[in-house]
């Protein structure tokens, strides 16, 4: 059993993402822009491969839809790591921080497994973690109760030594709602002052 730990989200925790910066470099026009992200390559559209369905079955769907903007449409699948376009301040920082001080390191994050498979190679602070939750890979999501459940089951976790950090707060209800200790992510500055407190990190 680990007593303690800290587990991450990934998006916006310690990568920026946002489809913006893919498609920013594709649309020139601005309302054109907007209206393409509300419209067709959505959010909302974007969590079904999150929650595990593939894109061979979402991309063609959409471009049936919207069959003008079937080079947008791929250019989402092919060049999605350009929506991340680096780390949070800071996180990454925290990380190695939290490593070199011997705290076990965990991530939940929702995320497709496909795009996890091209994205994870590229990111080697992903080594210093004992265990990551890929939502896309186990078809469920967060806020879901049961993803929680899971890495704690599946990594040997003690909730109540385990800190899970998101920037979400419904994500982060529900990892208290089995037992976790949570923290809103709003940068690192606040969160370097939440692990000093909770002694994850010499204060």
């Amino acid at each position: 059993m680990i007593r303690r730990s800290v587990i991450f989200d990934v998006g916006r925790v310690l990568f920026d993402w946002d489809l913006r910066h893919l498609f920013a470099k594709l649309i020139d026009d601005e309302a054109e822009l907007e209206w393409f992200l509300t419209n067709v390559v959505t959010p909302q559209w974007h969590y079904q491969h999150d929650a595990g369905r593939p894109l061979a079955d979402m991309l063609p769907e959409l471009k049936a839809d919207f069959p003008d903007h079937a080079a947008l449409i791929d250019a989402y699948a092919a060049r999605f790591n350009e929506t991340i376009p680096g780390p949070v301040p800071g996180s990454l920082e925290l990380v190695e921080r939290l490593d070199d001080a011997a705290v076990p390191l965990f991530a939940i994050t929702n995320f497709g497994h496909e795009f996890w498979e091209g994205f994870r190679p590229t990111q080697p602070v992903f080594d210093r973690f004992q265990g990551i939750v890929v939502s896309g890979a186990e078809k469920l999501t967060k806020p879901d109760p049961a993803i929680y459940r899971l890495a704690i089951e599946r990594f040997g976790i003690d909730p109540a030594g385990a800190l899970f950090i998101d920037d979400v707060p419904a994500n982060v209800a529900a990892a208290e709602s089995v037992g976790m200790a949570g923290h809103v992510f709003a940068g690192a500055a606040a969160l370097e002052q939440e692990l000093r407190a909770r002694a994850y990190l010499p204060g």
